[in-house]
């Protein structure tokens, strides 16, 4: 696969081109996501590139990447266009656009007909996304500030739960089944991981916390109450007490706001969770906390 792209005069640009990206180059995206503040978790790249090397699209300039992006395919049954970038040097000629639509038609290819695709994009660019197909469900919007919280003892890592448990919980909550996805996210180095079961030992809830270039991430968030949303909430705040910490909580699940709120965490940023294709209706009520705006 490789497509030449347009230069900044509508020209053909040969030295232009889209193609997959090499194993040795992802960690260039994670620099570059670094930089502009996005705050990427440590391993969020090597787990990506780990489940799906082809979701990884490289804009090159000759042999010098200026630019990409990922487009991950959970089993062909639901994508999600993530992680997408252009060097500094090379914006305002029109490449992104190009490369954005690149990624979109590339990955409608990986993904069985009828399957949607996913995205957290933002704000300001609704417009131009709603222009390539996409339609706005709702916002998402991240709380950041100092983790505080209390240690629930009936609280267990996820290392206490069976992962068939697990994988079945998290499937109500994501648009296809992801579970060599999720065996690495809540494997990873140096993660913080929290589990609740009920009197009759299905789990009710989970989130995990980790590690980025400035604090912590918590996502996924997920629970059948805003109760055990709280529970969960606090003793992963207090597994990292004392560093900076970010949520994203979808703005129509009201109480998960409000919870953030509660913590003195502050608004920040936020993205646009828009659909191509089928909305595959997520039971936002229950997701106190997205994974993360790079996986959905």
């Amino acid at each position: 696969m490789g497509t030449n792209l347009a230069g900044p005069d509508g020209g053909a640009a040969a030295d232009l081109v889209i193609e997959p990206m090499r194993r040795d180059e992802i960690a260039v995206l994670g620099q570059w996501a670094a930089a502009e503040g996005w705050n990427p978790g440590h391993n969020d790249i090597e787990i990506a590139w780990d489940i799906d090397p082809d979701a990884f699209i490289a804009l090159r300039q000759g042999d010098r990447l200026i630019g990409g992006g990922t487009i991950i395919s959970y089993a062909g049954l639901h994508g999600f266009m993530g992680l997408f970038i252009v060097h500094t040097d090379f914006r305002g000629g029109g490449l992104g656009t190009q490369l954005w639509h690149r990624r979109r038609d590339l990955l409608l290819k990986r993904l069985q007909p009828g399957a949607s695709i996913g995205m957290d994009g933002v704000f300001a660019m609704v417009p131009f996304y709603e222009r390539g197909g996409f339609t706005l469900a709702y916002r998402d919007l991240r709380y950041e500030g100092v983790a505080h919280g209390v240690a629930d003892p009936e609280v267990v890592p996820l290392s206490d739960v069976p992962f068939a448990q697990l994988d079945s919980f998290d499937r109500r909550h994501v648009a296809a089944p992801r579970s060599a996805f999720l065996q690495r996210w809540v494997e990873q180095q140096g993660a913080h991981t929290a589990a609740l079961t009920g009197p009759d030992g299905a789990l009710i809830g989970y989130g995990v916390a980790r590690p980025c270039v400035r604090g912590y991430k918590i996502g996924p968030l997920f629970a059948d109450t805003e109760q055990v949303a709280e529970r969960l909430l606090d003793t992963l705040c207090a597994h990292i007490a004392g560093e900076f910490v970010q949520v994203d909580v979808p703005e129509v699940n009201r109480s998960g706001v409000a919870m953030a709120q509660r913590r003195g965490l502050t608004e920040s940023f936020g993205c646009a969770r828009m659909y191509l294709g089928t909305d595959p209706g997520l039971p936002t009520d229950r997701i106190f906390g997205v994974t993360s705006f790079e996986f959905g």
